[in-house]
């Protein structure tokens, strides 16, 4: 297990705890479902709990709401989340920076980003993101967690675990799973790993 698994996992368990029910507690009721709502509890509480069918079905709901109500970064957040446990990483990383855009201001849509950033390894977004995170947190939880993703992203600069850019053909399935360590447990479904992804498009 490499320095980012190790610490990333760390930070998780503070983060789904702390920080990433907010999203959900700022939605209005009408945006979500009771069975989404309950699949994101899930999440939250340990992304394993989630069987691939249940991994599935929240994106495809989530994806729902997004198109219902497009306006809302929030909702973008916890699509992006989703895409992630489900190992879809293009499409995780558009979500989350269309939230950024649509909300700059939004504590969450920057820790969000920061983190998807510090994932694979560009330092240089990851800690952008991160910053602003920290400078919107509104309580000491979510100041607590940007702290220690910014301390995550320090000892990264220091042990040397970062990329220059972001290329999606290079990185394999195992690559990935060591990315995103709830996937390891469960297999997921990456489609053609050699297709092209744009790289333009995925600029923070």
């Amino acid at each position: 297990m490499d320095t980012i698994t190790k610490t990333g996992a760390g930070m998780d368990k503070i983060s789904m705890m702390e920080s990433e029910s907010y999203p959900v507690a700022t939605l209005g009721t009408s945006s979500l479902t009771q069975e989404s709502g309950r699949l994101l509890a899930r999440m939250f509480a340990d992304p394993h709990l989630l069987e691939p069918e249940e991994r599935r079905s929240l994106v495809s709901q989530l994806r729902q709401a997004v198109a219902e109500y497009p306006e809302i970064g929030e909702l973008r957040v916890l699509l992006g989340m989703a895409l992630c446990v489900n190992l879809e990483v293009q499409p995780a990383i558009e979500e989350l920076r269309t939230a950024v855009e649509l909300a700059p201001q939004s504590f969450i849509a920057q820790l969000k980003m920061g983190e998807m950033w510090m994932r694979l390894r560009v330092a240089d977004k990851a800690e952008d993101h991160t910053r602003q995170a920290g400078l919107l947190a509104r309580n000491m939880a979510q100041s607590e967690v940007a702290r220690r993703q910014a301390a995550t992203l320090r000892t990264m600069r220091r042990e040397g675990i970062e990329r220059g850019g972001y290329r999606l053909p290079m990185l394999s399935l195992k690559r990935l799973r060591g990315l995103f360590p709830w996937s390891a447990k469960r297999p997921a479904q990456l489609g053609n790993e050699s297709s092209p992804a744009p790289v333009g498009a995925i600029s923070g």
